[in-house]
């Protein structure tokens, strides 16, 4: 709708995760950089944990996507404890035959899977996106798979993506073997009032607009109402585009902004923040204090 009039080659602020637009500010380069160093060291289970939309999903995707060519990946996302064994989730996210084996079975292909990909020098990568769905079985069933290993060298190395409640079900007693495995942990905050600013900013200029599309008035709103959360910085931005194009607004103001706010908050659906649940430094009302940190 307002991609033409705002000259976007796409949606720069998609709700989809999307490693093209990932913005590297202080919190999510170091995340980034302790994801790597785990897969190249081949820790056995890598943790990263954060509130939701905060990035973690995306942030793994774009390290996955820029790994070498030797890396086989297989991915979980349906963690539902409804949605039945993981063991059988892992032969499918493999694309592994699974249907109509026991547990015997179907430990024995994945095992013979990942030797073959050891011996031809790949390295198998699984990743399980909302961990802290998964089901005590299912987390043993987990540490079970980190046991694998051949020579000292990790035959599978597990990702583990989820919201702060794994943390917490990870310290568990009876987990207390799997917790052992973690070798890289790290819990991915929201952004500061800085990285919101150049997050906007950068993803405008990637989807090929003018970078300063949003004046610092609006960059502030958004930041004070989101808390930094990158998800709902996106569905601010977002919405705060269509209201533009309707009325035609060359530039996204803090008034358009209070506008999209005051209308998403009637809705009393998306868990938005208000100025009296922020920092009095974030809350100043100076919009400069935003745009240099």
């Amino acid at each position: 709708m307002y991609e033409a009039f705002y000259n976007f080659k796409e949606k720069p602020f998609s709700l989809l995760p999307d490693s093209d637009f990932l913005y590297l500010g202080d919190r999510h380069q170091e995340a980034l950089s302790l994801l790597e160093y785990g897969l190249i060291q081949g820790a056995s289970i890598v943790l990263i944990t954060g509130e939701i939309g905060c990035g973690k999903t995306t942030l793994v995707r774009h390290l996955i996507k820029n790994q070498d060519l030797d890396m086989i990946v297989g991915n979980i996302t349906n963690t539902h404890q409804s949605f039945g064994e993981l063991l059988k989730w892992v032969m499918l996210a493999f694309d592994l035959e699974f249907r109509d084996r026991d547990k015997v079975e179907l430990y024995r292909d994945l095992m013979e899977f990942l030797r073959a990909k050891y011996h031809q020098g790949k390295r198998v990568t699984l990743i399980i996106d909302e961990a802290q769905n998964l089901s005590m079985e299912g987390l043993e069933e987990l540490r079970m798979l980190s046991n694998i290993n051949v020579d000292k060298e990790q035959m599978l190395q597990i990702i583990l993506v989820g919201q702060p409640e794994l943390r917490e079900v990870l310290r568990k007693a009876e987990l207390r073997q799997l917790a052992q495995r973690v070798g890289v942990d790290y819990f991915l905050d929201a952004m500061n009032p800085k990285e919101a600013f150049e997050y906007i900013r950068h993803r405008v200029e990637i989807a090929g607009g003018n970078p300063e599309l949003f004046d610092l008035e609006a960059i502030r709103e958004i930041y004070l109402h989101s808390n930094g959360v990158p998800r709902l910085i996106n569905t601010i931005c977002d919405t705060a585009l269509v209201y533009g194009y309707a009325e035609q607004a060359k530039t996204i103001t803090g008034k358009l902004i209070e506008e999209v706010i005051r209308d998403k908050s009637q809705g009393h659906i998306l868990p938005l923040h208000n100025d009296a649940a922020m920092p009095a430094a974030v809350t100043s009302d100076s919009p400069v204090h935003i745009s240099i940190g």
